[in-house]
């Protein structure tokens, strides 16, 4: 197998921006893949779930991939997930054991659910009898990150390191929490800009829709999404609101340059992660890195580096909305529906781009500051975030209308019912959490468990 050493030298800047441009294609190439991430949990005692053992995340791997036929891949001798070779998409395991599904990109969300449900049966299929279930929450409610076990994957000790280093909750996003994001495409630079551009303004207005992490070390956490919280808390380096997006100019050329600003965690050479955490890739393409004098990078360096970087919408060959906390099927659904209507029908983007083209800078900012707090009862323009979540999803329903895919005589808005239901009730799903955990459950966190399982 050809490594990252084998790919094409880097040789010029249009080389770095060419890695992102390739992704551009017709809008009857568009598609929409999902990636969502399950804590993975121990019933009767409850207990997270170690890698190895007969009954541990390594045992539940070797069970999908023979029930699936899905190929594994290795760190060191470790299987540390699954490639489905017939379709693009596989499952990895995040830091904390978090079982992940990075699906296939699909034309419809029916296509979407019809994937998840799937994967969602094999999970409790080979689960159940291992004692391993799944829960769909931003973060887990219990343990600390000291109580939950490390995957053997040699760049997340890489990360753990620097995230010790550099942010107060960044072991925290790497072991406690779980998102789920959906990933759409652009047909050239001018239409990734205006996608870019609405999807980084409005994705305070999804985080607050989504919130469902209100609950950290056994108690309310004071945030309705901590998952959000902890985001602001990791790397200011590699995370945020993109505001030189909203620059005139603003294009491929420009987000290279802030990729290349962000620091390094690793370069794979061999098989073998080698720790260059801090430094910088604009010396590695001048072939300056002190731990590899003389190398220079390979256009999959670039690829891997800008995998690295963590803004609420992240720039590879596609957008990836990075902004929700994991919730239930409904939900994982949602989070594909409400951008796909949004960024995929030209009506419903102009009028999301007429909606926050006068939103300012320090406006954003403040959004993404308040809302994991607040959620829809954020304060904006005299109003709340809630009236801007009505309009959005409102949009998001025309533009799904509009595309008029049909499966069962439903076309895809009824995947858009959990963030009614929300906006409706006036309450997001964390809310609705803490008036169990204050009400019937009497402060019994445990009950949790059973009614987020997924």
């Amino acid at each position: 197998m050809s490594g990252e050493e084998d790919a094409p030298l880097i040789e010029s800047r249009a080389d770095l921006l060419e890695v992102m441009a390739v992704g551009g294609k017709p809008k009857s190439e568009w598609r929409v893949g999902t990636e969502h991430e399950k804590h993975v949990y121990r019933k009767a005692p409850l207990a997270p779930v170690p890698y190895a053992g007969d009954d541990g995340v390594h045992a539940l791997l070797k069970g999908i991939e023979a029930r699936t036929g899905w190929h594994p891949f290795f760190d060191r001798g470790n299987p540390i997930g699954l490639r489905n070779l017939g379709a693009v998409g596989g499952i990895s395991l995040e830091p904390g054991g978090q079982f992940e599904l990075s699906g296939a990109p699909h034309l419809t969300i029916h296509d979407a659910a019809a994937e998840l449900d799937a994967h969602l049966e094999d999970c409790r299929v080979i689960g159940g009898p291992l004692n391993i279930h799944f829960l769909g929450l931003g973060v887990t409610p219990l343990w600390s990150v000291a109580e939950i076990a490390a995957m053997p994957k040699s760049r997340y000790g890489i990360m753990t390191k620097y995230m010790q280093e550099v942010g107060s909750l960044g072991t925290s996003m790497m072991y406690r929490s779980a998102t789920v994001q959906a990933n759409l495409d652009f047909s050239d630079e001018a239409d990734m800009v205006k996608k870019l551009r609405v999807s980084v303004a409005l994705q305070p207005i999804v985080t607050a829709l989504f919130a469902n992490s209100p609950f950290v070390d056994g108690k309310p956490s004071g945030y309705l999404s901590f998952r959000s919280h902890i985001w602001l808390n990791t790397d200011r380096a590699r995370t945020g609101m993109l505001p030189f997006a909203f620059e005139n100019g603003f294009g491929f050329d420009r987000y290279a340059e802030y990729a290349l600003d962000v620091p390094m965690y690793f370069v794979i050479r061999k098989g073998e992660y080698i720790n260059v955490a801090g430094e910088s890739f604009r010396a590695f393409m001048d072939g300056k890195l002190p731990q590899l004098p003389g190398v220079r990078p390979t256009v999959k360096d670039w690829e891997n580096h800008l995998s690295t970087l963590f803004p609420e919408v992240r720039l590879k060959q596609f957008l990836e909305q990075r902004g929700a906390d994991m919730g239930d099927r409904g939900h994982v659904l949602a989070l594909a529906a409400i951008w796909t209507g949004l960024l995929y029908d030209s009506e419903a983007l102009d009028a999301a781009w007429d909606l926050v083209s006068d939103w300012t800078e320090a406006e954003r900012r403040t959004l993404r500051n308040e809302v994991p707090r607040t959620a829809i009862h954020t304060p904006f323009r005299g109003g709340t975030v809630a009236d801007i979540a009505r309009l959005v999803v409102d949009l998001a329903g025309d533009g799904l209308r509009r595309r008029k895919h049909l499966a069962a005589g439903k076309d895809e808005t009824s995947f858009l019912d959990p963030l009614n239901e929300t906006l409706d009730l006036g309450k997001t799903q964390a809310e609705r959490w803490l008036d169990k955990y204050h009400g019937e459950w009497a402060g019994d966190l445990t009950r949790i468990f059973d009614e987020a399982e997924i």
